[in-house]
């Protein structure tokens, strides 16, 4: 029996990821689908009938293709006759009726498997304990952190001489210029009632609240595994494990365990920090080490109480990192050995908060700014010399949520009852100093940050999504229908993923509330959803403790 269905460009490549998920959205209701994926045994054209055994647990399991059932062949439709042992195949099954088969040609899966955690399998790099062994800090920890501007920044080029695909829609957090801006255009304007359309889902990710970047046709993440902290590299369009590292001991609090900042990607190598402040510094091919130290032990820094929750900034030569330690507050170090460039000290030395700095250029100027344990701080980008600071939008307790460029200004906002403010940048003989412009209670910005769109700045104040006219402080409207929760913008909307769940697509629109649709996640872990969602690739990324969901955006 062959069947032969055409699949459009956008399903083809995500085939996997889309049923996966769907096939685990009917489960949520009804126990009806599996999925099942293996090595091709044997296969019967006459029959129907095809043997797969398990990749994870060796065992052999035999499917008889339903009528309507469709298969994929290395992202184009084919027939069943065209599979052979030895192809690496997804089945899609109710009880032992396959709906549906994606398969993959020895010539593809020529690239080594990867290895399990905790073993060196090929394409693995995951040794019992790292190369150097970091010193362990005597703290706590909280939650996911921001980064930086807006069209100060070009994007990251990618400087990878690999010719397989590479993304650069997101290689860090807060996307491209860490402004929380996706570049995608042709995005989907509405949503149906369950929403997107799933693409795929990867899962065994590890407890944590990261978020994801993408690059080299991989997504990575951060997660706790066991006892171990792990960086995570995921085929970009399977879902598939690439490898898994190990960074660090694991890190644990009562608000939630595991890592909350997110890998960046520049060109071949990705930078990650660990709750526990163990900085790495990673092949994003291979996963294997460069270099890694401890950022707190080196630097005099004891960890916070939620966590490290910082996610490092890469500009030209130097990782910009946070260890907030009476040796340094905010330091620059050489990307590609880890050796210190420069350090800066902040009158007092704070600690560090758990935001992520952002790079701007005012009068020619360019500087690193990052909201720390005391306030939001300016350092200059060629010696770290600390040119100025500002307390109006820093609360007690922990500030969060990384602070947002907009013409020659700084917006920066905190929960606990605090608000926002706006300091206005200037420039001259090369050193810039800041004056307080307006203040606002209306945006207590916990940890869910914030995004600037034509002038007006849109993120969650508490349980409210609040519009703020950044020129005058003015809030143009209110809305109390998602809740509390973080927001990224793409193609003219927001996304809105509040922390109880929901997420929801509402218009970027200064002048009303005008929601697009909205769908609840499914398969929600037993945590808030903290970690912020990505738009990248036509796609969305819903990050929940050890699962990734992914769903199209595009109508294709």
């Amino acid at each position: 029996m062959t069947h032969q269905t055409r699949l459009n460009s956008s399903l083809r490549r995500n085939l996997t990821a889309c049923l996966a998920v769907a096939v685990l959205m009917i489960g949520a209701r009804s126990t009806l689908a599996d999925v099942f994926s293996g090595t091709v045994v044997s296969v019967s054209g006459s029959t129907g009938q095809i043997v797969v055994k398990s990749t994870t647990k060796g065992i052999n399991r035999s499917f008889q293709l339903s009528r309507s059932a469709r298969i994929s062949l290395d992202g184009k439709s084919s027939f069943l006759s065209s599979i052979k042992p030895g192809q690496t195949v997804s089945v899609f099954a109710t009880g032992t009726s396959a709906t549906r088969l994606i398969v993959r040609t020895s010539k593809e899966e020529s690239t080594p498997p990867p290895g399990k955690i905790g073993t060196a399998g090929p394409g693995t790099t995951n040794p019992e304990k790292p190369t150097t062994t970091p010193d362990e800090p005597t703290t706590k920890t909280p939650r996911p952190s921001r980064t930086p501007s807006r069209t100060t920044t070009a994007p990251p080029r990618d400087t990878s001489t690999e010719s397989g695909p590479v993304t650069l829609g997101w290689t860090q957090y807060r996307g491209p210029n860490r402004d929380n801006k996706s570049l995608d255009r042709g995005l989907l304007t509405s949503w149906g009632p369950t929403g997107p359309q799933p693409a795929w889902m990867a899962t065994e990710l590890g407890v944590g609240y990261s978020s994801v970047a993408l690059a080299h046709g991989k997504v990575y993440t951060q997660g706790n595994i066991g006892q171990d902290e792990m960086i995570i590299a995921v085929d970009g369009g399977t879902g598939e494990r690439a490898w898994a590292t190990r960074s660090g001991n694991g890190f644990r609090e009562g608000a939630g365990d595991g890592p909350r900042g997110t890998p960046t990607i520049d060109g071949d190598r990705l930078y990650a920090l660990g709750a526990n402040g163990d900085l790495v510094c990673l092949d994003a091919q291979t996963g294997r080490v460069a270099w890694q130290k401890n950022i707190l032990s080196e630097f005099g820094g004891s960890n916070i109480q939620w966590g490290i929750s910082e996610s490092v900034l890469v500009d030209g030569d130097k990782v910009i990192c946070t260890p907030g330690g009476s040796r340094a507050t905010i330091v620059a170090l050489n990307k590609m050995t880890g050796a210190p460039v420069w350090t800066a000290s902040v009158p007092g030395n704070p600690s560090a908060g758990y935001a992520s700095p952002i790079v701007c250029e005012v009068g020619g100027v360019r500087q690193y700014v990052n909201f720390v344990s005391s306030g939001v701080v300016g350092v200059r980008a060629r010696d770290g010399e600390v040119m100025w600071g500002q307390r109006e939008s820093s609360n007690g307790t922990a500030n969060c949520s990384s602070q947002v460029f907009f013409n020659n200004t700084i917006f920066s906002a905190s929960g606990y009852g605090t608000g926002g403010a706006l300091f206005r940048l200037s420039s001259r003989s090369g050193a810039t100093s800041s004056q307080l412009g307006w203040q606002t209670r209306s945006m207590k910005n916990h940890h869910g940050g914030m995004v600037e769109v034509d002038g007006f700045l849109y993120g969650c104040d508490e349980q409210v999504l609040t519009c703020i006219n950044l020129r005058t402080g003015d809030v143009a409207w209110q809305s109390r229908s998602v809740g509390k929760g973080s927001v990224t913008f793409a193609d003219g909307h927001l996304y809105v993923r509040s922390e109880q769940g929901p997420v929801a697509l509402v218009e970027a629109n200064p002048q009303r509330y005008v929601e697009k649709g909205r769908f609840d996640q499914p398969q929600r872990s037993n945590r808030q959803s903290w970690a912020h969602p990505v738009v990248a690739d036509g796609k969305l990324f819903l990050r929940d403790q050890d699962r990734l969901l992914v769903y199209n955006l595009r109508a294709d």
